[in-house]
Parts: C-alpha cells; structure tokens; sequence
C-alpha cells in the first residue's frame, strides 16, 4: 500500500500548508506561477517543510513536463539524458520543461557544471531543494543563474491542521474512529517534519481497527515509536549511533560490518563528506604509525569523492573503508599527543631550553639564545644526542610506539640513537 505522506502529498496550492510567505496570498513565488512564468531557482529548508511538494504542484499548475533526480543516485549521465529529453518535449511558445533535483547540495562540481549549460539556454528550468546552505554546497555559476526561497520550518498549528486533514480525507484513516487527546509526542517525535509526521501517525493508527475508538496519547505515540525504531535518522540519535558501529567496526578489523555500516548510512543519506571526514580521523587516530599510507589513503578518498560524487562515490568509500579495516592498527600517536597535553595542563608553560632558541638579534645571541645548539645534519646518521625537553621534565616519555611491523622498527631506532635515556 502507498504510505500515508504520499497518499497526502497535496497535488495544488489550495491544500499546500506552510509557507505562506512564498506561496499565500500575493506571494512572491505565489505571483510567478500564477503569471506563468518562473525562474530557476533553489529551495532551501529543513526536511519535510514540502519543498520536493511544491516542485510537483508548480509543475501541475503550469501544465510543463516535470522531470526528478535525486543527486544520491544520479550521475553526470543521467543528468544529460533528462536534458536531452527536456529538449525533444519542448514545444513552440510553451514554457519550460521543469528539472527538479532533490538535495542538490550532494552533487559534485562536475555535475552541478553539467546544469549551467541548459539553465542558460533556457532548455529546462532548474528547481533544486537542498537543506543545506546553497552558498557554500552550490557553484556560484549555477547558484547566480537561480532564486534561492528560503522554507521555514513547520509551526506547530501547521503541523496539527497536517494530521487533522489526514485524518479526515485520507481514504483509510477516515475509516476509522481516531481521536487524538495529546499532540505533543507526535510533534516532538517528527521534528517538524510533515512526512515524518505522518509516517508516525501511520504507524500508530496500524494498530487500529474500523470499530473500536482509537485515543492517541503520548504514552501510546512513544510505545509504539520505541517499537518500531526507523533504520536510520541523519538528524537524530541513530545518526551518532550508527557512525559509532561504523567507525568501531573499522577499529576492530571487521571489513564486512565497516561495509554494512556505511551501506546504511548511505542509504539513509547520510552527508559522505561528513563519512569521508571521520575515516581521516580513524586513519591516525587508530591506524596511524602502524600503516602510514592510511591517512593518505583516507585523505584520497575525501578529495576523490568530493570530485566524482554519488552514486559512484560509494565505490570510493568502500575501497577505502576496507583498506582502513583491514590494516594493522595503533594509537600511539593519538596517546602521545593526549599525555603531552596533560603534561602540558600539569606543568604549565616551562621554559625552552637556551639552546633551542631563535636568535634573531644580537641581543639574543648575548643572552646566550641557541648557544651550543647542535645542527643534527653535521653529524653521522644525522644524529647528535642533545637536550629537547625543558629541564623539568627531560628524560619524560610520551610516544611509545607499539606491537607491529612499522612501529618494531621506529623502537629499534629509538633504542639505538637515545640509549637508555626514554627506556626504548
């Protein structure tokens, strides 16, 4: 069966709720299409305001062929073959066809160029909806060519006047006998978000049947909520729980959990700039000396997906995830910098030894700044055994390389050059 939001996508502006300020009365949007005549523009706002709705209504409403790309599942290919079709379905005189592309912001530059040329021709018109901000996510080429209307999250009136309609012309529900005693649940489990909203109100209306009065409470809305966990929320707790499973998974050397991981924060659209940003972390933070080229691998993949973006990005991101898991792992650069810091907060700001100071000026040099320093490069190996630390804590050890291949061989450097003096 189709789901409730979609069952009550509004199809015309009479019963499209929110947005008033774009699409009431006298509106600025509102006069557009009513003129018959709009520009390209974007659509910026939270999920679930109507922004993919009203593409659709404008679409009906000016009688224009309407075509949809999501930019997670959309390359520079598909992008050429809606263009193409636009052309062919142009006709003398009539307006144009209508590109609408959700969450525009996770396109890639390349493909974002692959626009500016049919926006500028006049072959299609570009309406995009992003929830993030396009002056920083959108080319200024294509963003200068386009409106940008800006879509406030729902109020709460709005969002029960959402419910009480569904309630009373959805061809189900009407069925039923629903009262609804508390609102709060509903609304603070949505969010402000009006599709997430009725999937909630779906969900707990399910348990119902035509003869028996129905009372939503927030203790039932909750219950049931808690029972029926959604597979994953970018913007709420799953989020951070699903990124946690993601990065302990690489940690632990489970290249098969790390895929299934960021399977599902893919396909929840999670931001792969913000996946690609957390493996550079993982890249020092765990795996750091023990495979130094992991950090270069992780900081490819950031620039590679940031080029080609999705949906072959998500090839890049598995390359890269199973390198990461499958590597050896140390955080020995990660604890030294922890205990250096701590030391730091212990022992305040001691002061640089004489000889490791710059000596600018004669002054300096009279003071004896960088006398006696030792330039390691005069010496054999490039080596020369001298004091780095301040007098207070010489001889304190705060990088202790760990058990593999990598890190066997910087100890033995160690032990060899320093003798005794940090017990390598």
């Amino acid at each position: 069966m189709v789901p409730l939001a979609e069952r009550m996508r509004p199809k015309n502006l009479v019963n499209y709720i929110g947005q008033q300020h774009l699409v009431g009365e006298k509106a600025v949007l509102r006069k557009a299409i009513e003129n018959g005549k709009i520009p390209s523009f974007i659509l910026w706002g939270p999920p679930g305001v109507g922004k993919t709705t009203l593409a659709g209504i404008i679409a009906k409403q000016l009688k224009v062929p309407f075509y949809s790309l999501s930019a997670i599942n959309s390359g520079v290919k598909d992008i050429r073959d809606v263009i193409d079709k636009a052309k062919n379905s142009r006709f003398f005189n009539s307006s144009n066809p209508i590109l609408f592309i959700d969450e525009i912001h996770r396109f890639s530059k390349s493909q974002q160029d692959s626009l500016l040329g049919a926006v500028e021709q006049g072959i299609i018109t570009l309406i995009g909806a992003t929830t993030e901000n396009p002056s920083f996510e959108v080319i200024s080429a294509l963003l200068s060519r386009c409106q940008v209307y800006v879509l406030k999250a729902l109020e709460k009136d709005e969002l029960i006047q959402i419910i009480n309609h569904a309630l009373e012309n959805d061809e189900f529900l009407k069925q039923k006998k629903i009262k609804i005693l508390e609102y709060e649940a509903l609304l603070q489990f949505s969010g402000g978000d009006a599709r997430k909203l009725l999937n909630i109100l779906e969900l707990v209306t399910n348990f119902s049947n035509n003869e028996e009065l129905l009372e939503v409470t927030n203790e039932i809305v909750t219950e049931k909520i808690q029972q029926n966990i959604a597979l994953y929320d970018k913007d709420g707790e799953q989020h951070y729980d699903i990124i946690s499973a993601f990065i302990k998974s690489m940690r632990g050397s489970d290249p098969n959990a790390a895929v299934y991981w960021l399977a599902r924060m893919i396909e929840g659209g999670e931001d792969i700039e913000f996946i690609a940003r957390r493996m550079i972390i993982l890249a020092s933070e765990d795996i750091g000396l023990a495979n130094t080229n992991a950090l270069l691998m992780a900081n490819t993949c950031f620039q590679a997906i940031r080029v080609v973006g999705l949906p072959e990005a998500r090839i890049i991101l598995s390359q890269t995830v199973i390198y990461l898991a499958t590597s050896p792992k140390s955080n020995s650069a990660y604890m030294a910098i922890n205990d250096a810091q701590e030391l730091v907060k212990q022992t305040g700001n001691l002061p640089v030894p004489l000889h490791l100071r710059n000596a600018p000026t004669k002054l300096m040099k009279s003071l004896d700044y960088g006398k006696n320093y030792k330039y390691a490069h005069n010496f054999k190996d490039n080596f020369i055994e001298q004091e780095f630390l301040p007098e207070h804590i010489k001889n304190k050890t705060l990088f202790d390389p760990q058990n593999n291949s990598n890190e066997d061989k910087i100890r033995e450097r160690l032990k060899e050059i320093w003798k005794d003096k940090y017990g390598y």
